[in-house]
């Protein structure tokens, strides 16, 4: 199902200057006609520095996704850049969800420390109670601790098991596991940084299963086996504006696939 059906900038507001300006500038973004969102599943793909990640970030701002792994997306300084931008997009929707969450892989390992952090401060704080309690009885130590032991047991039971007792790629689907819910929007930044190879591919069974209970994915990625994702729409932020491409066209695909065709090719001119 698609909830969100079109994406368009409107520069009216805009001076001759600030459309000059970073992020208005980005070739990519210059569609008088928008961006149609035609499949559950679109990939933003792209060279570094093409524009797929703010256009992410600016759909998350203006959607006010929650974002998993860093502070709320109102407050968060890394994307005050994209708050202008996020300001002149038009989205046009189906029908409009406020499920979801907004993922920048980067932020990832920052909410395992995070949570890791919070577990060693909620047992501290049961240690604190026994200093505290002594000669006091059972009873008396269990009320004072009960706060602390439910906080941490529902922070424990999550994910069935402390996320920091995962690997990264483990633990990365482990959070997507216990997030994802039916009709829902989902805006990712390169989620195949923490995976192998085989995790990105039960990655993309996951979102099999989810696009089939009416949920959405925008991915920005340079991955060519999430982009291999069945009749997912492939938009390329090489071209101005950005263009829909084919699978087997697309400069990942193609020097990945001569890599392992022949890496000594590549390999000898190092």
């Amino acid at each position: 199902m698609l909830h969100l059906r079109t994406i368009r900038l409107n520069l009216d507001s805009l001076d001759d200057a600030e459309r000059q300006q970073y992020p208005f500038n980005i070739p990519a973004l210059q569609r008088e006609d928008g961006i149609e969102l035609t499949t559950p599943v679109t990939f933003l793909v792209g060279e570094n520095g093409s524009g797929k990640s703010t256009l992410i970030e600016a759909l998350a701002t203006a959607v006010s996704a929650y974002t998993v792994g860093s502070e709320d997306i109102s407050h968060d300084a890394t994307l005050v850049p994209v708050r202008r931008l996020a300001d002149c997009l038009r989205l046009v929707w189906s029908i409009k969800t406020h499920s979801g969450f907004f993922l920048r892989a980067e932020d990832f390992f920052g909410y395992i420390k995070r949570l890791s952090q919070m577990e060693a401060e909620l047992l501290a704080e049961i240690q604190q109670v026994d200093k505290t309690y002594v000669g006091r009885s059972d009873h008396a130590k269990g009320l004072a601790k009960m706060p602390y032991v439910t906080e941490l047991n529902a922070l424990r039971g999550q994910y069935g098991r402390h996320l920091n007792t995962y690997s990264h790629g483990e633990s990365f689907l482990e959070l997507f596991q216990s997030r994802f819910q039916p009709n829902s929007l989902y805006l990712l930044d390169e989620p195949e940084t923490p995976l192998s190879p085989m995790r990105q591919l039960t990655l993309l069974s996951m979102m099999k299963e989810m696009a089939a209970q009416n949920c959405q994915f925008i991915i920005a990625t340079h991955s060519p086996i999430l982009m291999a994702f069945p009749g997912a729409t492939l938009l390329s932020f090489d071209y101005s504006p950005a263009q829909l491409v084919e699978y087997d066209s697309l400069e990942h695909v193609t020097i990945t696939r001569s890599f392992l065709n022949n890496p000594e090719q590549y390999l000898r001119h190092l």
